[in-house]
């Protein structure tokens, strides 16, 4: 994904600003995730498959498509926010299209509506198998800039 023309980022560090507040995220350690692309206004999380992520049929859990969703979305609103700030999703929709069944999965945010205040985002989450990607979920989520809040816990 190739950067947002629309979006500049205020912070120049934000790129480390946010790979270490993702890197303290309890889940998205346990679920293996990492961050695979990073610029203003978008970030992509992957996931690897392991049975622990998984629903009954095998395929990656519902939950987890939320999870990267959720917080690709949120980190893809946080590259456009002041040093000084912390972020918070206040709402999010997300529709399954189709079985997450692959070797990773992939969730690529990217901000539609950049407030002061909420940053409207979307993220695609697709099952790459195969070296083929099925798109099997998309989420449309309400970011919330808290500013002058830390980002590190008290």
């Amino acid at each position: 994904m190739k950067d947002n023309p629309r979006f500049t980022a205020s912070d120049p560090y934000y790129e480390s600003r946010i790979r270490d507040s993702f890197a303290r995220q309890g889940l998205m350690k346990h679920l293996g995730a990492e961050i695979a692309e990073l610029g203003p206004g978008h970030v992509t999380i992957q996931v690897p498959f392991r049975p622990e992520v998984t629903q009954q049929h095998g395929y990656f859990h519902a939950g987890v498509s939320g999870a990267i969703a959720d917080s690709a979305c949120g980190y893809s609103a946080y590259t456009l926010m002041p040093a000084d700030s912390s972020v918070l999703t206040v709402e999010y929709k997300m529709n399954l299209l189709a079985p997450a069944d692959g070797e990773n999965l992939i969730a690529r945010a990217r901000v539609l509506r950049s407030g002061k205040t909420l940053k409207i985002c979307a993220a695609d989450v697709y099952a790459q198998k195969n070296g083929q990607e099925v798109h099997c979920a998309t989420m449309l989520a309400t970011i919330m800039c808290l500013p002058g809040k830390s980002d590190r816990p008290k």
